[in-house]
């Protein structure tokens, strides 16, 4: 099953944690990445007293269930030490389901595809470089239109990032 994962992180070495959790979901029997996209510098949504996040977004194929996936993001979250003490503040490392093969479900644990995805330039940026044609369920959009369609006030504070390590390290 083809499924997209977003990935942030604002505490750092914020880097780290994202090649962390990129590893951790690259060593998983079950799952493969297949494509990635580049890192982006984005300024918080929400709770905004808090550092500037990286975010990437992941296509997998996976042959886990839905639930099975969620564990598994929960689980690598939990390892790299992130700490659910504010919503949408600080963290480590966080792991998010944006699709799993176009479903639409909606149980107490997992909202599929995400339920804010479409209004989230940190989310549709990386993810249009990856799957600009891909429809998301319910929205009858593709990520490009979806991208789009957000303000330029909403698209502002979302940058490629570059490393600050050297070429060979």
């Amino acid at each position: 099953m083809i499924s997209y994962i977003a990935l942030g992180a604002n505490i750092e070495p914020r880097e780290v944690y994202l090649n962390k959790a990129r590893k951790g979901l690259c060593d998983t029997e079950g799952i493969s990445i297949l494509k990635e996209s580049a890192v982006y510098e984005t300024a918080p949504v929400g709770f905004t007293d808090q550092n500037d996040f990286l975010n990437m977004v992941i296509e997998i194929n996976t042959s886990l269930s839905p639930i099975e996936l969620l564990d598994v993001c929960q689980s690598i979250e939990q390892k790299l030490g992130r700490k659910r003490t504010i919503q949408n503040g600080p963290r480590t490392i966080d792991l998010d389901i944006l699709v799993y093969n176009q479903e639409y479900r909606e149980t107490r644990r997992l909202i599929l595809p995400h339920p804010r995805m479409h209004k989230r330039a940190f989310v549709l940026f990386p993810l249009n470089e990856i799957a600009p044609d891909l429809v998301i369920a319910g929205r009858n959009a593709n990520v490009k239109d979806l991208l789009g369609n957000l303000s330029m006030n909403e698209k502002k504070g979302v940058s490629k990032w570059m490393s600050n390590k050297s070429v060979g390290e």
